[in-house]
């Protein structure tokens, strides 16, 4: 983005993020006039509220443990954050109900009213223990599917994988744990969809996290191309990066191995990034053989139609996360025709992931993370095989 741009953008987050503070902290203040500690929560909720801003901005200039910390202790407020104005909202709304039913203003009695925000971060805390449950257990999601095309020996496994935002969050640990999964299911090639890395590529490098990629034993090799994330820092430093040690990124390039196509395209953040448009999918296939099983790599899942119009067998994408925490999948669904999941497009066979990690805290309600699987069959080799 341009200077302009991420001002105003930073402008309208920040504003948002603390109007929905101060209803927060508005809603909690019967816990604050506690005569012996309510003074110390007060300190303690306002200290939680700015770690994540502070520790970001400290991480970019400082880096070290103390950024680390505060970031990760904001990235979990974040998801507080979110729930408790459900639940306050929920509150509101329904206690003029409550007070007809009961007989009682409970909002007039300041102990019912501790009791109530008692309950309110009770149950949030519940739901976003049960959310890091399910962001820490990822899944194995195999899809079939079959193409008119050949494919090497009649049958092709991918591993696909996208939205892994390694950094101060997900680390080195996590990213071992990937690549045994990865290497567990024998793929022929593997393929990652954007947005490796969150903002910052030096929690990366200082972790040495590249050298998990060395151990991906893929037949055909590892490609990937870039997310909108990896456009929020240097991000051809994260290219190289990548490159670097073993996996192969596609900037508006086609790339042919075992014949196959894999059409690695930018993602739409480039053209604010670079200050030019990325190339169009006609442009990029204009010049492929079209005989060959074409799969294009496109992190966000726009315009799907552009990729059956240019006859691309299989699109594959990520970026939504699925909304990351219900019930934000709702708005991901009005936004993307596919929010997660398979849809065929004419010939075309279209997959978006949720991803493998999460954006911000730790957590995910109403999907859960995943490496897709897909295994690709000729139908030739189908026939074949029948007969």
């Amino acid at each position: 983005m341009k200077i302009p741009q991420i001002a105003i953008f930073l402008s309208i987050v920040l504003s948002v993020y603390a109007l929905v503070n101060l209803f927060i902290f508005y809603q909690t203040r019967p816990v604050f006039s506690l005569a012996s500690i309510g003074t110390w929560l007060k300190f303690v909720f306002w200290f939680i509220v700015l770690s994540y801003p502070l520790g970001r901005t400290l991480e970019a200039i400082l880096g070290g443990q103390i950024p680390t910390l505060l970031v990760k202790v904001g990235s979990i407020w974040l998801a507080f954050m979110l729930y408790l104005t459900l639940f306050f909202l929920l509150f509101q709304i329904t206690s003029p109900l409550i007070n007809w039913l009961v007989k009682i203003d409970i909002k007039s009695s300041l102990e019912t009213h501790r009791m109530i925000v008692g309950m309110v971060y009770f149950a949030t805390l519940t739901v976003i223990l049960a959310g890091y449950i399910n962001a820490v257990n990822p899944k194995i999601n195999q899809l079939k599917i079959e193409s008119s095309k050949p494919v090497p020996g009649g049958g092709l496994t991918i591993a696909m994988v996208s939205d892994i935002h390694l950094g101060t969050i997900i680390g080195k640990n996590e990213l071992s744990s990937l690549v045994d999964k990865i290497n567990s299911q024998k793929p022929d090639i593997v393929l990652f969809v954007g947005d490796i890395f969150d903002e910052d590529i030096a929690p990366v490098v200082n972790g040495q996290m590249g050298e998990q990629f060395e151990r991906i034993n893929a037949k055909y090799g590892v490609f990937a191309v870039t997310g909108n994330h990896e456009f929020f820092s240097n991000h051809q430093a994260i290219i190289e990066y990548l490159q670097k040690h073993g996996v192969n990124v596609l900037n508006d390039t086609v790339a042919e191995v075992a014949n196959i196509n894999i059409v690695g395209r930018y993602d739409r953040q480039s053209n604010f990034a670079l200050g030019q448009s990325r190339k169009t999918l006609s442009e990029l296939t204009k010049d492929i053989d079209q005989s060959k099983f074409t799969i294009v790599l496109d992190h966000q899942p726009f315009n799907l139609n552009e990729s059956a119009e240019s006859g691309a067998d299989l699109q594959l994408s990520g970026h939504t996360h699925h909304g990351q925490m219900w019930p934000l999948n709702y708005i991901t669904r009005a936004v993307y025709e596919v929010s997660m999941g398979y849809k065929k497009i004419g010939n075309t066979h279209i997959y978006v992931s949720p991803g493998y990690g999460t954006w911000g805290p730790r957590v995910r309600l109403g999907n859960r993370p995943e490496i897709a699987v897909i295994r690709v069959k000729d139908k030739g080799s189908r026939i074949k095989d029948q007969g």
